[in-house]
């Protein structure tokens, strides 16, 4: 989830932008960038990248010992053939998946759960909470009766309901003249593979370390300070880290060209080039 990623993602924002607000974030303690080594059981290995978010802000001793606590950590249920399906360190894999996943958009609010039928399946509570995310996709009772077997296969297949809103409100053109019609299309277009019959494969961590949530780098034995690498740290609070704020090249005054003297003697050629008086003895 890096700033690059994002940004592709949410076209209204620059990635100097994203990068400066994820910066925030883990000065807050909301995320945290972590380097995982993985070795497969056929002895392959590899580095994974992996954002762990949380809604609750965490100490940076709570990140310290969650990311201790990866070294060894059995990662045979994400690992098939990749690591497809990540969830942040506050997520219960046995919760309901509407209840995850505030990064993909707004869930649906407590007062419509209230008023959803008991017959209403997660399938169609997924369409209907489109209204609160994007009131571009709000879509009908018909809509989501007629999408909910569509919807529902997404569930069978292992998608989440925060993974099928997502995929209805992303990239969605200025005005929407037939919600229903795009939601059907995506859904159909975008389907998840069915989940393979072939026996997990085995895989363990044998490594985690932080990473700089800015500068998405990783310098062995480098100190980081909320989750950011020094120079970052003092990017973004430069008073706090002992130093000058600074300006971008683009706001400070372009040097002179020439001495004003030279400007004067440039004058005074000029105007006798032209047959004037020189304005200097």
């Amino acid at each position: 989830m890096g700033h690059k990623a994002v940004a592709s993602e949410h076209p209204n924002y620059g990635q100097q932008a994203v990068r400066t607000s994820m910066g925030r974030l883990s000065l807050a303690g909301h995320i945290r960038w972590v380097k995982e080594h993985i070795t497969v059981e056929d002895n392959t290995k590899r580095w994974v990248t992996r954002t762990y978010w949380s809604g609750k802000p965490r100490s940076v001793e709570w990140w310290t010992e969650f990311v201790e606590g990866r070294h060894g950590r059995d990662v045979t249920p994400t690992y098939q053939g990749g690591l497809a399906h990540l969830r942040g360190p506050d997520s219960d894999p046995e919760a309901d998946p509407s209840a995850v996943g505030a990064t993909f958009g707004a869930a649906p609010t407590d007062s419509a759960q209230a008023d959803a039928a008991p017959e209403e399946s997660p399938a169609y509570r997924a369409l209907a909470s489109l209204r609160a995310t994007d009131p571009r996709m709000s879509l009908s009772e018909t809509d989501c009766r007629a999408l909910e077997a569509l919807a529902a296969e997404w569930l069978a297949r292992g998608a989440s309901v925060p993974e099928i809103v997502r995929a209805l409100t992303c990239g969605l053109p200025g005005t929407v003249h037939n919600p229903g019609g795009i939601a059907r299309t995506r859904l159909e277009k975008k389907m998840p593979p069915k989940p393979s019959s072939s026996p997990a494969v085995r895989a363990r961590i044998d490594r985690a370390v932080m990473m700089c949530t800015m500068c998405e780098e990783y310098l062995p034995g480098a100190r980081l300070i909320k989750g950011l690498c020094v120079d970052c740290y003092a990017e973004l609070v430069p008073e706090e880290a002992g130093r000058a704020p600074t300006l971008p090249a683009t706001f400070l005054p372009a040097p002179r060209r020439m001495p004003q003297a030279d400007v004067a003697e440039r004058v005074d050629a000029l105007r006798r080039a032209a047959g004037l008086k020189g304005a200097t003895p």
